[in-house]
């Protein structure tokens, strides 16, 4: 249905909703940073019914889109994703084509456009691992709502160079910046090379996101979630400035760090717990 006609059935203009330019200003934004190269990464919004009720019919879904793999957890809930082959540069310029509002059906096995996804495009490949994800985030974090997958460059060259025991490269992370181990507390999970858009790297990303918001892909990127747009790319932020630094450091002696000590104190004044295993002290 046509947004004028949705306008003259009092429905508000759908290029107002809050969540279409949410997931156009995040997604140039990621652009901008070099971390999404042609159609590299996709970002995934967990949406209230009533909020999307303002701005586009629900009652009449465009088309439906069977499901590779069943997500009955999540029947009936809305999602707004990024599109299969889509550039996130040429999403704020034209968010219908490039985005698309979808709702799980009520036995899980297909989803239902609602708006966008124009000329037959077709949600993310990484559809499934963003499903599982949010299907394990949600049992630990009701306020959940983001996945978010980028390319984030620095993070990907310290997959190359650095041990992907996970507490080693938390630990290694926290040291760099003083904020680290505040704002990632319970650390950075790492799963092995898997072929992504697969249904095996899904599982094996939802089985990290039990105990983790941050899962990285070796040599191709890392996954992020939270309860805002703002919270979850401020969290992979982080992890990427910490990279960074890791990286311009490039292997030469450190003469000073921040120690075990220290990174537990900072911990005590700002009431998070480190993940255990990790400061000797």
């Amino acid at each position: 249905m046509s947004t004028s006609v949705l306008e003259s059935k009092g429905y508000i203009a759908s290029s107002e909703a809050p969540f279409i330019q949410e997931m156009s200003e995040i997604t140039r934004h990621m652009w901008e940073l070099g971390w999404d190269e042609l159609n590299g990464g996709n970002v995934s919004y967990l949406l209230d019914e009533n909020e999307v009720a303002k701005y586009i019919n629900v009652l009449e879904p465009l088309r439906t889109i069977k499901l590779t793999f069943p997500v009955t957890e999540l029947a009936g809930k809305y999602f707004i994703v990024t599109g299969s082959g889509k550039y996130f540069r040429n999403v704020i310029k034209d968010p219908e084509a490039n985005l698309g509002v979808l709702r799980v059906s009520a036995n899980g096995e297909s989803v239902e456009v609602l708006w966008g996804l124009r000329n037959g495009a077709v949600p993310t490949s990484e559809l499934a691992s963003h499903f599982m994800s949010h299907i394990e985030r949600l049992k630990v974090d009701p306020t959940h709502r983001i996945v978010l997958h980028t390319h984030a460059t620095n993070v990907i060259a310290m997959t190359f160079t650095h041990d992907l025991d996970e507490l080693k490269f938390t630990k290694t992370l926290w040291e760099m910046c003083t904020e680290c181990l505040v704002v990632f507390p319970d650390g950075i999970s790492v799963i092995p090379w898997i072929v992504p858009g697969s249904s095996e790297i899904g599982r094996e990303t939802a089985k990290k996101m039990k105990d983790h918001r941050l899962v990285i892909w070796p040599q191709h990127g890392i996954f992020g979630t939270g309860s805002t747009m703002d919270a979850t790319f401020g969290l992979v932020e982080t992890v990427e400035k910490a990279a960074t630094i890791y990286n311009l450091i490039g292997g030469r002696e450190m003469k000073q760090k921040i120690t075990d000590q220290q990174l537990w104190d900072l911990a005590k004044a700002f009431g998070v717990t480190p993940k255990a295993g990790i400061l000797e002290v």
